[in-house]
């Protein structure tokens, strides 16, 4: 178990963070036990045959472990929204003796697999090999999909930031995850593979990251240099690549349009225009236009995140769904 403690300061500095690079290190255990990750399997197959003739061998070892891996491979986000290829930048510029002292110690008891032995002999050309093999594999498995799972995981954050606005702190982290807890200030992170550990969160703050491949478990990092940082899975990752292309009820295609009725019906969860695009298939144009539409006429409401805009269902857009669908095919409003 570890405990985390926070003092005013910290308290004041939990911030959010999604990082594509972290999605792409840890996908790569999808793809070596899909039956383990069922819910990501239609992902795997697909991403299987896309990178079928690249060595990730190097990947797997540099996260083998349930009790450390090196940070330096994604390391915790600066900003909000993270882009990959600023992550990669990041992961380069890492110091020559933290590289190897971070490979060291994740290997410390154990032998070490011959492929990490140049991040120890060299790491400065290691760490520029690792970032083209990432590259790679990020635009053949991940770059497509990536507006989707975006999306979910800021959905997961406006959702959280919810939380706090209703409950605080406490309801934060008592819905986080399971293995997740709060109690008079101090922070718990359930593991069986962490032997007991104390840290007094300071002027840094604790960076909260959702992921969509960090499931089943939740991860930490406290290793310095890098800011605390809770890794947890994403609500709704179950439904991110499940086909979703909703019917809209004749009544209401007849009321609105066939298009603005399926968006209103997509909205139930926050989404964003890039993503209703993609699961509708509209243009992004179209989107745009209709949401404009359906906002001006009360039935959704848009709430900014960063540099997206998440669009989601007013309580008159519900009650429009409601009263023009069967009450058996009408989910509950997300809370």
């Amino acid at each position: 178990m570890i405990r985390a403690r926070f003092d005013t300061e910290a308290l004041a500095r939990v911030r959010f963070a999604i990082s594509p690079m972290l999605e792409a290190i840890r996908s790569v255990s999808a793809l070596d036990d899909p039956a383990g990750r069922v819910i990501h399997l239609p992902w795997a197959e697909q991403a299987r045959t896309q990178t079928k003739d690249l060595d990730l061998t190097l990947l797997r070892a540099l996260q083998r472990s349930d009790i450390y891996d090196p940070d330096f491979v994604n390391p915790p986000p600066s900003g909000p929204l993270a882009e990959f290829e600023a992550e990669l930048e990041v992961m380069v510029s890492t110091p020559a003796a933290q590289i190897r002292a971070e490979v060291a110690r994740a290997y410390e008891d154990r032998p070490m697999p011959p492929v990490l032995e140049p991040f120890l002999s060299r790491p400065g050309r290691a760490i520029r090999e690792l970032a083209d093999l990432m590259s790679v594999y990020w635009e053949r498995s991940l770059a497509v999909h990536w507006p989707r799972m975006r999306a979910l995981l800021e959905q997961d954050v406006l959702y959280r930031a919810r939380q706090i606005a209703d409950g605080g702190t406490r309801r934060l982290f008592s819905d986080l995850d399971e293995a997740v807890s709060w109690h008079a200030g101090v922070l718990q992170v359930e593991s069986c593979d962490i032997f007991e550990t104390a840290i007094e969160l300071d002027e840094r703050g604790l960076l909260l990251v959702p992921s969509a491949f960090v499931w089943p478990k939740v991860r930490i990092v406290t290793a310095a240099p890098w800011q605390p940082t809770l890794i947890y899975p994403a609500r709704g990752i179950g439904m991110l690549w499940s086909p979703e292309r909703p019917v809209a009820p004749d009544a209401l295609a007849r009321l609105v349009g066939h298009s603005r009725a399926a968006l209103l019906l997509a909205l139930e969860q926050p989404r964003s225009t890039t993503e209703l695009a993609a699961t509708l298939g509209i243009s992004g144009g179209g989107v745009s236009q209709h949401l404009s539409i359906l906002r001006e006429a009360g039935l959704i409401c848009g709430h900014r995140l960063q540099r997206v805009v998440l669009y989601m269902r007013s309580e008159e857009g519900d009650a429009l769904v409601r009263a023009s669908t069967p009450e058996a095919d009408v989910a509950a409003p997300s809370a």
